[in-house]
């Protein structure tokens, strides 16, 4: 018996079965009876049907007119078709059928109706993706209130080229509920549901679907429970179209295993860019005079708080780097009629025009229980009333009339809290995430094709700084490196304190040493905790675990640095992948060792201007906590070989 419904049911109707012989066989047992309901979760609704024991079932007197493919599994996203030497389209594990779905209605596409007075009533799904799920019968009748149930959260209209066809209209709630899932899953809770079931747990993170659960994947006996990593990659790769990792070796694909990449060079970290340094460097009009002096200075050591409100407009790209503090002034002027505009058009919604804009009543439904929930410890955010939890709400509902097909998804308020805290203005906080979000809007998009392309190419990067971790991440059917999504998806928020945050991000947003750093900041992590996963050979669980509880616990600066050395380690590589090459940004070429210096011939140079670190005489924390200037260090920190 499935396992009681999660949400509030809207409606259930038992008698609905699915016919998978194709009309091959007329025996009315291989009939699989099910229910079929539709349930409320949070803001979304999802129509599941589950099978119910064959001797609980019941089945009709007259044999239908079908038509359906055969079905043999159902994955997250896809469902895929086996041939069967015997005609039948279900498999049994212990005399019990695999069969069963579950969708979000904001997937569903049409539906496809029979003739009436043909055979049982019954009805076929298609979901965006061009997917056709098997049809249901219903062989109590009864198919009308389900669509009349539908219409209270679709709009279903006739198909002009077939009357038979319902094409739906719906709302694109499931990204963010999947969203939602992923970050607000305490880590207790979710470790429990990873032990029972770790797989279809795990994808359902990734699913734009909820998630469907078949038997094949619950299996009780223990030694089946590891599955092999190439099968575990099929599964991911239904879960994320296009998602294509641990493949190098596949034809195609460049080899970037077993490249010497020599030792990490010893990095240190700058005190952060003072107010009295950022004046120095502004002509009489405002300008700033020497641009990557700024970007690098703020790359090594960050900028002090009392800084962060003028230079954060720079870095997120809101200011040019080479107005006046006259244009910027004007700027400002014209950006806050601009953003109240905006602001003015969700504000003046009454609840009427409300009512029939569901688009608009999610988003806000969404925004208000984000709101309440984002950073609560902050002295910013905490208690009732906080006026910086309007200005959350007002800028995330603004942001849905700056670009209304996004909208809001769940997360970005996390990128919003830290702008918003440190600009203290509504305007030039909105401004500022409009320029953060244009960074990270693939992220959100429903086909997430960011994640995709940031979890490949992490794997990549991976593989070449140690391919031996990665093999054994692979053994343990975790190299498709899931658990960094949260880290890639909202810029490791939620994995380091507030204050630390501020810093990361600032250094990230001066766009150096290479393209991607957050890629490496990635990388170091992992490495960091490479020995200990290794060394108690951790498994599928003890690495989600272990990667999960490192919440908090990060040394912003040590990873820094740790990166910083990774990115360097990499750029010096005289055999660097061409894979890797145009992730960091690298353009290779060829240089002549300079035989009066000794310098050594390199393969890499960054293909965008950088200035060497030598030119700054600023004093630097190093890592043993001595003081020491730029200068003395050129040789080892340099960002790309002189």
């Amino acid at each position: 018996m499935a396992a009681p419904p999660s949400g509030k049911v809207l409606y259930e109707q038992d008698g609905v079965f699915i016919h998978p012989s194709c009309g091959k066989n007329d025996d009315q047992d291989n009939f699989i009876s099910g229910v079929l309901r539709v349930i409320e979760k949070d803001s979304s609704s999802v129509v599941e049907w589950t099978p119910v024991p064959k001797e609980k079932s019941s089945r009709g007197a007259d044999r239908p007119n079908n038509y359906e493919a055969e079905w043999d599994m159902v994955t997250t996203v896809s469902f895929k078709k086996k041939p069967h030497s015997n005609g039948d389209a279900t498999n049994h594990t212990n005399g019990e059928s695999t069969w069963s779905f579950l969708f979000s209605l904001t997937d569903l596409k049409s539906i496809k109706q029979n003739k009436e007075g043909m055979g049982w009533s019954y009805l076929v799904f298609c979901l965006k993706d061009d997917v056709k799920l098997p049809a249901l019968h219903f062989h109590h009748g009864d198919s009308k209130l389900f669509i009349k149930c539908l219409e209270n959260h679709v709009v279903l209209r006739e198909s002009p080229q077939d009357k038979l066809i319902l094409l739906v209209n719906s709302q694109n709630k499931s990204l963010s509920q999947s969203f939602e899932n992923l970050l607000d899953e305490p880590s207790y809770g979710l470790l429990q549901k990873w032990k029972k079931d770790p797989y279809t747990v795990t994808m359902g993170r990734f699913s734009k679907v909820t998630n469907y659960i078949f038997d094949s994947f619950r299996l009780s006996d223990p030694s089946t429970q590891r599955r092999p990593p190439s099968e575990m990659a099929d599964f991911l790769n239904d879960a994320i179209p296009g998602l294509k990792i641990n493949q190098q070796e596949e034809p195609g694909f460049e080899v970037i295993t077993r490249i010497d990449l020599g030792e990490q060079p010893e990095v240190s970290r700058r005190e952060p860019v003072s107010i009295e340094e950022w004046t120095k460097n502004m002509d009489s009009e405002g300008r700033i005079l020497n641009v990557d002096y700024i970007k690098q200075s703020i790359f090594k050591g960050g900028l002090c708080h009392t800084l962060r409100k003028e230079a954060w407009k720079f870095l997120l790209g809101y200011f040019p780097w080479n107005s006046t503090k006259e244009e910027r002034a004007n700027l400002q002027k014209r950006k806050t009629d601009e953003y109240f505009r905006m602001k003015l058009q969700w504000k003046s919604v009454s609840e009427e025009q409300e009512k029939r804009n569901s688009r608009l009543r999610d988003y806000r439904s969404l925004i208000e229980k984000d709101v309440n929930r984002t950073d609560r410890t902050n002295k910013f955010y905490e208690g009732e009333d906080n006026p910086g939890l309007i200005l959350l709400h007002d800028i995330l509902m603004t942001y849905c009339m700056y670009d209304f097909d996004l909208g809001y998804v769940q997360g970005m308020s996390d990128l919003l809290s830290p702008v918003l805290y440190v600009m203290e203005n509504e305007v030039d906080a909105f401004w500022c995430f409009v320029s953060y979000m244009d960074q990270m809007h693939q992220n959100f998009e429903e086909q997430m094709q960011g994640m995709k392309t940031q979890l490949i190419q992490l794997s990549t990067l991976l593989r070449l700084l140690d391919s031996g971790f990665c093999s054994y991440l692979e053994s343990q059917d975790s190299g498709y490196l899931y658990f960094c999504f949260r880290w890639l998806l909202i810029r490791f928020k939620r994995e380091f304190s507030f204050q630390d945050i501020l810093r990361l991000w600032e250094v990230m947003w001066t766009e150096l040493p290479c393209q991607n750093f957050h890629l490496l900041l990635c990388c170091a992590i992992l490495e960091s905790e490479k020995q200990q996963i290794m060394e108690k050979q951790y498994g599928f669980n003890e690495i989600l675990k272990h990667i999960n509880e490192l919440s908090m616990k990060i040394d912003v600066e040590y990873i820094l640095c740790k990166a910083e050395a990774i990115s360097m380690q990499m750029m010096n590589c005289k055999e660097l992948p061409q894979a890797v090459s145009e992730i960091l940004g690298i353009e290779s070429s060829s240089v002549t060792p300079d035989s009066d210096t000794g310098e050594d011939e390199s393969g890499a140079v960054l293909s965008c201007p950088t200035s060497s670190y030598q030119n700054i005489s600023t004093p630097v924390i190093a890592a043993n906590g001595t003081r020491e200037s730029t200068q003395q260090m050129s040789e080892t920190q340099s960002l790309a070989p002189a």
